[in-house]
């Protein structure tokens, strides 16, 4: 490899991520059930409403269910090798506990992924993306009933079956550690994460890690060359300052992360976690067959998406917190920040990357990373509609050498999916103006808008990237 052009791995997979609930739209269309995202209009720290209110913006979304072969032909021009996608598991059991799966919704799967294969595009599948079946927080209290355990496994072994020579690469949570913030968004808990009970919080977690577990086990026995991996929000902290006292706080909010990476990587848990639940007076049931289950069948990589870094202190005075994708934390008065106040880090990339691979030996992916901003539409030389997001382009530019960085320090990183190659609602605030896509969607805030696509500066340049595998990186931007 050439350090001075950039050039990445002959097979590093660049790609592009998408969640069902924040495209698909028309959730309950072919005989779909209503997810736990449809009870949060208005994002993760909004009010639940159960049942679903009658207009919310992701009810429609950018359309993604009925636009998705014009979408993802510009994906394929794009150039992108793989498209991290999830497939909503209440389209599939309406309420989680159906006696048979939906037809027409595995029928509408099947013609989606047999589109990306025929634009030369790999699917990734995140078996659940902040969307399980209502029906499971209503009729059973969400991920801290065991029942649910049985209910996912029964999911995922019908994909499995049903793509096991089409999909390679599947994801079992997204952003898992993301439940300490928000327990309804993650394990589907109703109350905040102030007010909820420790006991079914850390159940729900468990129950989750053991039907991780045995999804690599459903999957292995289905295919042995499946790739199954976990996946956390990744947001390195350091320290304040040098007091030592900030150095301890730094690593204890990095246990908050690496606690969901090392039951699922080193199928224990570890100790910092056992000291946690006994002096806080933690208890949740383990059968014998879970320790075994999560021993054996640990994940085969590592995933996370990766925004941001945050900073860690005991000093009150400096104490002041920001907001960031799930967690707030004291910024850090070296680095700029984004439109919704999110730091910009690209070096913190290289350090989670370095931190994930030597503490586990596994291979690693990148599934998100990409910056939320205001985006204007205007019409450039030619008179084609466009956005001129430089800022864009300058923050996966940063990143993406970061990362190539990180591969020259001997980390194995597999890909690189985007988030995200197209405008989708934001998982946070439930809006469409906080804009992160290579694609603009016309869609506002109000669900105004023709949902005409325009592709944006950012696309030409990934585009590329991509076909440069990297080395493009070296070329210097131009801003108008």
């Amino acid at each position: 490899m050439k350090n001075n052009k950039y050039e990445f791995p002959k097979n590093f997979l660049w790609g592009g991520a998408l969640a069902a609930s924040q495209c698909e739209g028309f959730p309950t269309e072919d005989g779909g059930g209503y997810s736990t995202a449809d009870a949060l209009p208005k994002g993760v720290f909004g009010d639940i409403k159960i049942p679903p209110v009658k207009d919310y913006l992701k009810k429609e979304a950018i359309d993604f269910y009925h636009r998705y072969p014009e979408d993802i032909k510009m994906f394929g021009e794009l150039g992108l090798k793989m498209l991290r996608i999830s497939i909503s598991w209440a389209r599939i059991f309406p309420n989680g506990d159906d006696k048979e799966p939906n037809q027409a919704e595995l029928e509408h799967y099947d013609r989606l992924i047999q589109t990306l294969i025929d634009q030369g595009i790999e699917p990734m599948i995140t078996l659940e993306h902040f969307d399980f079946p209502l029906h499971l927080v209503t009729q059973y209290g969400g991920w801290k009933n065991r029942k649910l355990i049985k209910l996912y496994a029964r999911f995922v072994e019908l994909l499995f079956n049903r793509y096991k020579n089409k999909v390679r690469y599947w994801i079992t949570f997204n952003e898992i550690n993301v439940t300490l913030d928000a327990p309804f968004n993650g394990v589907g808990l109703m109350d905040d994460a102030k007010n909820v009970n420790k006991n079914d919080l850390y159940q729900a977690i468990h129950n989750q890690f053991v039907a991780s577990s045995l999804a690599v086990k459903i999957g292995h026995e289905i295919n042995p060359d499946f790739m199954i991996g976990c996946m956390v929000a990744n947001s390195p902290y350091y320290p304040l300052t040098p007091d030592p006292k900030d150095v301890l706080k730094a690593m204890e909010e990095d246990r908050r992360t690496y606690f969901f990476t090392d039951v699922q990587a080193r199928g224990t848990y570890p100790g910092y976690m056992k000291r946690y639940f006994d002096e806080n007076n933690i208890h949740f049931q383990t059968l014998p067959e879970d320790i075994d289950l999560l021993k054996k069948y640990t994940v085969d990589y590592i995933s996370f998406s990766y925004y941001m870094s945050y900073c860690a202190t005991t000093h009150e005075k400096n104490n002041k917190k920001i907001r960031g994708n799930i967690q707030s934390a004291v910024p850090n008065p070296y680095l700029e920040k984004s439109d919704w106040g999110w730091q910009i880090d690209p070096v913190g990339l290289r350090i989670a990357l370095n931190r994930y691979y030597y503490r586990y030996q596994k291979p690693l992916f990148v599934v998100e990373n990409g910056i939320g901003a205001h985006d204007k539409l205007v019409k450039d030389k030619n008179g084609n509609i466009t956005v001129n997001d430089s800022y864009r382009i300058e923050y996966l530019q940063a990143h993406l050498k970061q990362a190539w960085e990180a591969i020259r320090d001997g980390v194995d990183l597999l890909g690189y999916t985007c988030w995200t190659p197209i405008d989708i609602v934001s998982n946070g605030v439930a809006e469409m103006a906080k804009r992160y896509g290579l694609i603009y969607v016309d869609r506002n805030n109000d669900g105004t808008g023709s949902l005409s696509r325009y592709k944006k500066r950012s696309f030409f340049w990934y585009q590329k990237v991509i076909k440069s595998n990297g080395t493009e990186l070296a070329e210097n931007i131009i801003k108008n």
